[in-house]
């Protein structure tokens, strides 16, 4: 079979070549570091003991994967999901009194805001809206 030609490192100026399409490692290293960095912690995320002791009593009272009884399979929920993205970590580092007053009601909104589901449907969503797994997401505001 013919080999495919070497494709160039997608980071502007670098110039490596690459086997297939891409970062070359250098530069993925630098943006998955650019990337964690601006996610923060699990922490400054919100997920701190209180969410814990919540997440908790919330999977005791839901303890199914919604999307699995949709397909009609009873699995065990293992996350609780929140439906509506709360970028609470974005709007904290904004100062905007509004837009921590809006994420942290996404974030806690009583309940209405989550959804149980396994990690298999929970790493699905997450992928697909947000950019998971190394990518940036593609609607990223």
């Amino acid at each position: 079979m013919p080999r495919r030609p070497k494709s160039v490192c997608r980071q502007a100026g670098c110039g490596a070549l690459l086997d297939k399409p891409g970062h070359c490692e250098k530069h993925t290293r630098v943006r998955q570091t650019a990337d964690m960095q601006a996610r923060g912690t699990a922490h400054e995320r919100g997920y701190t003991s209180t969410w814990a002791k919540a997440r908790a009593g919330y999977l005791a009272k839901h303890p199914l994967c919604v999307h699995c009884m949709e397909e009609g399979r009873a699995v065990a929920a293992s996350v609780v999901d929140h439906i509506i993205n709360h970028k609470l970590k974005a709007a904290l580092d904004s100062g905007d009194a509004a837009a921590i007053t809006k994420a942290k009601t996404l974030f806690w909104a009583s309940e209405s805001n989550w959804q149980p589901l396994c990690k298999t449907h929970h790493d699905r969503k997450t992928a697909t809206e947000d950019g998971a797994f190394g990518r940036r997401a593609d609607n990223a505001d």
